[in-house]
């Protein structure tokens, strides 16, 4: 139950002026009489009719900012021009493209091994991945190649395989230029050793990634900067796959004989 105070504090707080109670208030101050009175009406105000002047278009009046608003000013803006260092639409256009050439290439995967023979060096495709074995067949035919070109059939497996990529995470560049000149050197390293008067290149990847050439150079002889002649051979895999490349593979082979086979 609120006293008097209180209930003038209230009132006051939402601006009530007048008010009358519904029913009596207990410790409420006792009415003013002249507040009960009734009303007295209010009597209508007649205006004088006047002729209407034409009527005149309005023109929209400026927004007015509210009290305790600060009006708006709007600044005029000078139109963006272009900056000297903005490129123009053509070359915007040639960024995609010069992005996709920069992109890192994806690293090949392939694996080498180099064995000698004789006075030859052979860089053979490992198509699976795993050194030769005795009984395989990929190296029973490559036997039998080095018989029909005069050359021992047990060759000496020089070191272990060059397998490519080298690491399988960092940062190390292992793309097709860093393929090429990591197998070269070593190549060049083993020449060095002892020199062969034929380098063998068997499979796409010791073609491409020594002696820099692709499939239109099968039982081709090349010349390979570094590392003197070389003859060019498809795979173990792809010569038994496909038996009619041997004719291709014993044509070549007589023509460069003389290379490798001591003099009579």
């Amino acid at each position: 139950m609120l006293i008097e105070s209180r209930r003038r504090a209230y009132l006051n707080a939402m601006q009530v002026v007048h008010w009358l109670p519904r029913a009596e208030l207990p410790f409420a101050a006792p009415s003013r009489p002249e507040l009960l009175l009734p009303v007295a009406p209010v009597e209508p105000i007649e205006f004088e009719a006047r002729p209407q002047a034409p009527a005149t278009p309005q023109l929209p009046s400026p927004v007015q900012a509210r009290s305790g608003e600060r009006p708006k000013i709007e600044i005029p803006r000078p139109a963006s021009q272009p900056k000297a260092s903005d490129k123009p639409a053509a070359a915007d256009a040639e960024a995609p493209a010069t992005a996709a050439r920069n992109a890192q290439v994806p690293p090949p995967r392939f694996a080498l091994q180099l064995l000698r023979a004789g006075r030859c060096l052979l860089l053979v495709e490992l198509a699976t991945g795993q050194p030769f074995q005795s009984r395989d067949p990929s190296y029973l035919l490559l036997k039998d190649m080095l018989r029909a070109a005069g050359l021992p059939d047990s060759p000496q497996i020089i070191g272990e395989p060059v397998r490519w990529p080298l690491l399988m995470r960092g940062n190390l560049d292992q793309g097709p230029d860093a393929a090429r000149d990591f197998v070269q050197g070593f190549i060049q390293a083993r020449l060095e050793e002892a020199p062969c008067t034929c380098l063998w290149l068997i499979g796409l990847p010791a073609m491409r990634f020594a002696g820099q050439a692709g499939e239109d150079a099968y039982y081709r002889e090349l010349s390979v900067q570094g590392l003197g002649d070389a003859w060019a051979l498809p795979g173990l895999e792809l010569l038994m796959d496909e038996p009619q490349r041997k004719a291709d593979v014993w044509q070549a082979m007589r023509r460069l004989m003389a290379r490798w086979k001591p003099a009579e």
